[in-house]
């Protein structure tokens, strides 16, 4: 068995040009780690089709992929458009409605109820992150009229913003939790939640999904202000936050999200959140089969910012190049952790981390022991840290540090092994209860993968004398 080149891990949105079992065995064996469903477009029976045949995919590589359900939430949307898109020019006179029309250049149907309600003369409208701008001229009964300052291509069902109004409507929605059943249905237990603004919005899916019996996984998507302003208690009631930059650099200034962007990602490596990173970072490959040199550098600076993991949207969901652009992606990342690795770059993020969490107030035993295996790990150089576990909390302390080395972290529960998956570094094992916690019977697993080899180094971590499960409380260095 061979561990993947990279440990940062790559999440996909699987669309119309890699929803074929080809094209996703291709972006498996390339480097994907969890495939992203976003329900905002297809029926449900396509996507349970596509639950399908990425498990299939995932089996017939040997490679583990997991499931993100992503749901929509309130985004307001394009509607349908006549052959998909339209070509709005600079002073084009358009109207938007919110009635159920086939939209055309004059007249763009939007699916939002209360549009009418929530603008004002002379406000600017965005349209497709941003990339196309309206200025509202008047507003009579259902439709908003409106002058094309900044034009471009439109397509059905792209994103309007904006930007300042307060909205007052609940980010979680009755469809939002007829899918989050539909998931559970099919045995995805983790969820995006669009355009969460409080701790109560991820709290209400989770007590519905509590109620029908499944603890879920749920990833916080940070792309609105308010998102930033509560972070910290959203930070706390999630397990994952995203930091999904489209929506965010429209409702914030642009030029403020780099900035944004590193600080979330810092406190959710304090925290031991896992954090991805959203929007646009290889785009031009949905069209071309090689990226920009800033793309590369966006790629590579969420990497070092410490992310641990990095997304493609329409990249692999509806560009030419899915297979290529999930290979360039896995190429930037071993190469930018190779080069932190070995000290060619300065910031070292596992040592800054460190610090502030020993700092912390409200230090936890497996705080302390996370600490000391990743110290441990760094000076000794040894080969793996492995974690048996019940909750994968403690490979998820260690992964924040971005250690070295792998984690290889046991757990007898695939739900826990599926979330594993987003986390940096860490590679996770399904077994039987009884080996999950014996060092000798993983050891055992490990040479016949021939992972280790007789005179390897590795740290384990366990459960020795706390009676509270999912205290680690010790760790071993082991020479086998």
């Amino acid at each position: 068995m061979k561990l993947p080149v990279h440990k940062t891990k790559i999440v996909c949105t699987i669309g119309p040009s890699s929803s074929s079992p080809s094209k996703l065995e291709g972006m498996i064996e390339s480097g994907m780690n969890v495939a992203r469903l976003n329900f905002s477009h297809g029926e449900f029976k396509e996507h349970a089709r596509n639950i399908r045949n990425i498990r299939a995919a995932s089996l017939r590589t040997g490679r583990m992929v997991s499931i993100i359900i992503d749901l929509p939430g309130v985004k307001m949307r394009i509607g349908r458009l006549q052959n998909g898109s339209v070509l709005l020019k600079k002073d084009d006179k358009l109207v938007l409605t919110t009635r159920n029309v086939l939209g055309t250049r004059a007249l763009i149907p939007v699916e939002f109820k209360h549009l009418d309600l929530s603008v004002s003369k002379n406000q600017i409208i965005f349209l497709n992150d941003g990339f196309i701008q309206l200025k509202v001229e008047k507003i009579s009964g259902a439709g908003v009229f409106c002058k094309v300052l900044i034009g471009g291509k439109l397509l059905s069902h792209k994103g309007l913003n904006l930007p300042g109004v307060k909205l007052k409507i609940n980010p979680i929605t009755s469809k939002d939790l007829k899918i989050v059943d539909f998931g559970l249905k099919h045995g995805v237990n983790i969820f995006g939640l669009s355009f969460v603004e409080r701790a109560r919005d991820i709290i209400k899916v989770r007590e519905f999904a509590g109620k029908k019996g499944h603890p879920v996984y749920l990833v916080a998507k940070i792309e609105r202000r308010g998102a930033i302003e509560n972070f910290d208690e959203i930070l706390k009631a999630a397990d994952a936050v995203m930091v999904a930059r489209g929506d965010l650099g429209v409702e914030i200034p642009i030029e403020e999200v780099p900035g944004i962007q590193k600080r979330l990602i810092q406190k959710a490596n304090i925290m031991g959140r896992p954090v991805i990173t959203a929007t646009q970072m290889l785009e031009s490959m949905t069209q071309n089969v090689r990226p920009t040199r800033a793309e590369v550098n966006d790629v590579a600076n969420a990497i070092l910012d410490g992310t641990d993991a990095i997304m493609l949207s329409q990249e692999t969901a509806i560009g030419d190049y899915p297979v290529e652009t999930v290979r360039m992606m896995a190429k930037i990342s071993a190469t930018t952790e190779s080069q932190r690795d070995r000290g060619f770059l300065s910031d070292d993020e596992g040592r800054q981390i460190s610090y502030k969490v020993a700092k912390s107030s409200s230090l936890a035993i497996t705080d302390v022991t996370s600490l000391n295996a990743f110290w441990a790990a760094k000076e000794l150089k040894v080969r793996y840290i492995l974690t048996p576990t019940t909750s994968g909390s403690t490979a998820r302390r260690i992964s924040r540090f971005k250690p070295q080395c792998w984690v290889l972290s046991f757990s007898a529960q695939s739900q826990v092994c599926d979330f594993l998956n987003f986390s940096y570094g860490v590679h996770p094992f399904l077994l039987n209860k009884k080996i999950t916690h014996d060092p000798r019977a993983i050891f055992k697993n490990l040479k016949k993968l021939r992972l280790v080899k007789k005179g390897d180094t590795v740290i384990v971590t366990e459960r020795r004398l706390s009676p509270h499960p999912g205290d680690t409380d010790s760790l071993g260095i082991v020479t086998l």
